[in-house]
């Protein structure tokens, strides 16, 4: 019998806690979240919480850049043609395209607000990626793009006068009533808990990359927003469809870090053990083949070589650019005595980047009435089945945009009097002994990379259903006091849901590769997975859409 999952992590009542008020609350602190409140009405007051420091994101460690139509001979068609043979049919056209055409408007939004793009005789220098049939994407400090933006968009909406911006504060839970969000229930940085009260709320919380052992994100990334939507009811989409990154650094002892795909873009090679340069082998386009292509070549090709990583090449590439280009993959692998104008870069694939997500439309609605979601936390359309590089922190902006204007919309149509709604959760009657947090946390991490990572298939992903369906039963039903027990109860959350679609799809498409069905099947499976917990009569139940 499968444990269903508890409405609220925590118990609380209304009369035990204090209260706070808002017009638009903002949950998440990257790029997506503080371009919403940015778009928020001057008059609304805007809270911005995030459960770190405003500079640890997925954003921040952002390092290809975004992309965008700048050149004179690039055209949107191209853009629009890259995402969807890259996405495939999964991709929502109508999306893409207003997305790629917003995309000068946002990137010059960002100039404004302070950002320095690298440039070249006074023009912004266009870089190119794998998937991209042109050069079109602006970076910044060379490949340190996400902290530059980030520290520019950080110092102007901390100057707007509407918006507070409280860190170190960890969401536990969306308050819904009668399906409606009305905001949400934290715990700020001094443990102290405190139900906030919105008119609308936007969720942008980022991703799940820490669901597994080998991962690009930072430890923030514990699919907090995603749970918490679940939870509340809103609709989860497309949770089959995690990229795994092809270039991560692969050192014993080291942290897994990106190795930009720009390297690539640049001309940098992928050779084996042997030194074999193996990508032409597999796709025409070689290196600068997308993600899911790249990365599945290197998995077979380390099966092949019975080797635990294929290596980045560089070496041939003119060493003062090099270093100039990429000055912080230098400087990580020197930490380890790599020189990556004499050595070779080891890497291999790592969970980088939530396709699925929070179900979303073109404003940023979800499927709870007064709930809206921006950046890797939703589902909106533009990635389809695999995303094209360096189009995330560009969707962040566009529907961070979206969601702020459309929230502030509706929050100013509400009445200027707050509520406090008579919400509570009860104490949960169950053991009250110690776990090890940490061994079920490494333990689910390696379950997933195992079962659920680059290659899935039926037999696996059954064991891996089972065991965190075990799990389950003894953690999700307490109420933990601190963060660790929360994350951990969210990575189980979405881990489920995770296996849950991958088992249900039966094809190979785009970031999902069953081996045992290996082909693309657009008869049966050109459709959207969707799962969602109904707080009317506490089920859970999946579906498909088109």
């Amino acid at each position: 019998m499968t444990l269903l999952t508890p409405r609220y992590l925590v118990a609380f009542h209304p009369e035990h806690l204090p209260h706070y008020f808002c017009d638009v609350l903002i949950i998440g602190g990257g790029l997506a979240g503080l371009r919403a409140a940015n778009a928020v009405d001057p008059s609304l007051r805007v809270l911005v919480i995030t459960k770190d420091s405003f500079g640890e994101s997925n954003s921040n460690y952002a390092q290809g850049g975004i992309a965008g139509v700048l050149d004179p001979e690039d055209r949107f068609e191209e853009h629009v043609a890259d995402t969807l043979v890259a996405g495939g049919t999964l991709c929502d056209p109508q999306v893409v395209e207003m997305v790629v055409r917003e995309a000068p408007e946002r990137i010059q939004e960002l100039v404004d607000w302070g950002t320095h793009f690298d440039k070249q005789a006074g023009q912004i220098v266009l870089g190119r990626e794998g998937g991209h049939s042109r050069n079109r994407i602006v970076h910044a400090l060379g490949d340190m793009t996400g902290k530059e933006v980030m520290r520019a968009v950080i110092e102007y909406t901390r100057a707007k006068p509407n918006v507070r911006m409280w860190e170190k504060t960890f969401t536990l839970d969306l308050l819904t009533d009668q399906g409606v969000c009305r905001g949400a229930i934290i715990s700020s940085q001094h443990g102290e808990r405190m139900m906030v009260w919105a008119r609308q709320t936007i969720i942008a919380t980022g991703g799940a990359g820490q669901v597994y052992r080998e991962s690009t994100n930072p430890p923030v990334a514990t699919a907090d927003g995603h749970a918490m939507a679940y939870r509340a009811g809103a609709q989860l989409r497309d949770m089959e469809f995690m990229q795994f990154h092809p270039t991560v650094l692969y050192i014993a002892g080291g942290s897994r870090s990106l190795i930009t795909e720009a390297i690539r873009g640049e001309g940098g090679w992928l050779v084996d053990k042997d030194g074999i340069r193996f990508m032409p082998a597999y796709d025409e386009r070689a290196e600068l083949a997308p993600r899911d292509v790249v990365s599945k070549a290197i998995v077979t090709q380390m099966e092949k070589t019975k080797h635990s990583c294929v290596y980045l090449d560089v070496r041939h590439l003119e060493k003062s650019f090099v270093l100039k280009r990429f000055p912080g993959i230098a400087a990580a692998c020197k930490k380890f005595g790599i020189d990556i104008t004499r050595d070779k870069i080891p890497v291999r694939p790592g969970a980088h980047y939530m396709i699925g997500g929070v179900t979303i439309d073109q404003e940023g609605r979800t499927t709870i009435e007064g709930l809206w979601a921006a950046g890797e936390v939703a589902s909106s359309g533009l990635h389809g089945a695999n995303r094209l590089a360096s189009n995330s922190l560009l969707e962040g902006l566009v529907y961070g945009a979206h969601a702020g204007l459309a929230a502030s919309e509706a929050a100013k149509k509400m009445s200027a009097k707050f509520h406090v709604f008579e919400l509570e959760s009860a104490v949960a009657d169950v053991p009250t002994d110690p776990l090890d947090l940490g061994d079920i946390r490494n333990s689910l991490k390696s379950l997933m990379w195992r079962y659920c990572g680059v290659r899935r298939e039926r037999d696996g992903l059954l064991e891996a259903l089972e065991q965190v369906d075990q799990w389950r039963r003894y953690v999700l039903p307490r109420q933990f006091a601190d963060i660790g027990g929360w994350e951990l109860q969210n990575m189980l959350t979405v881990s489920r849901v995770m296996i849950q679609a991958s088992l249900a799809r039966e094809e190979s498409r785009g970031v999902h590769l069953r081996t045992d069905f290996p082909q693309i099947d657009e008869e049966h499976w050109n459709r959207h997975l969707w799962f969602e917990r109904s707080e009317l009569d506490s089920t859970e139940r999946q579906g498909t859409a088109q």
